[in-house]
C-alpha cells in the first residue's frame, strides 16, 4: 500500500509540474547569441506562435504537449481515487505515450536549425523538465497498472 501512496503523490506532483514545464524555456534561439541574448521558446509562447502561423499545427501542438499529458495525469488520479475503474489504465497508458511526440519535434525543429547553420538554438532546462514529466507519467502509468493488477489478482 505505501507503494500505491508513492505512486499517487509522484501523479498529484506532476499537476503542478506540468504547468511549470509549459511555462518554462524549451530554448533559446538567437542569430548571435553571444551578441544578443536569442528569444526564449516555451510551449506555451510557441503554441501562441503558431496560432498566428498555422492553427492546425498550433492545436496538435497544444493537444500533444497539453492536453493529452494532462488528461492522462488527471485520468491516473481519478484511477488512484477510486473514481475511474482500473481496466481503462491500458487506454490510457496508450493515449498518453502521444504526448513524447512533441519532444520529437522540438528536437528536429533544433537539428534543422542547426542544420542550416544560421543562427544558433541551445536546449533549456525546461526541455529537460518536460521530458521529466512525460518519462515519470509513463511511470505512474506502468505502475498503476501493475500495483491494479496485483490488487486483483491478490
Amino acid at each position: 500500500m505505501q507503494q500505491f501512496a508513492i505512486v499517487r503523490a509522484v501523479n498529484l506532483g506532476l499537476l503542478v509540474l506540468y504547468p511549470a514545464a509549459w511555462l518554462a524555456p524549451l530554448a533559446t534561439a538567437g542569430m548571435f547569441p553571444w551578441l544578443f541574448e536569442g528569444s526564449q521558446i516555451s510551449i506555451l509562447g510557441g503554441v501562441a506562435d503558431l496560432m498566428e502561423a498555422d492553427v492546425a499545427l498550433a492545436v496538435l501542438v497544444a493537444l500533444f504537449a497539453v492536453v493529452i499529458p494532462y488528461a492522462k495525469t488527471i485520468a491516473l488520479a481519478a484511477v488512484h481515487f477510486y473514481r475511474v475503474d482500473p481496466r481503462h489504465i491500458p487506454v490510457i497508458e496508450v493515449i498518453g505515450k502521444l504526448s513524447m511526440a512533441d519532444v520529437f519535434l522540438i528536437a528536429l525543429y533544433i537539428v534543422m536549425v542547426k542544420g542550416v547553420g544560421v543562427g544558433s538554438v541551445a536546449t533549456a532546462w525546461g526541455l529537460w523538465l518536460f521530458t521529466a514529466c512525460v518519462l515519470v507519467s509513463i511511470w505512474v502509468s506502468w505502475m498503476t497498472g501493475k500495483i491494479m493488477r496485483a490488487e486483483h489478482t491478490a
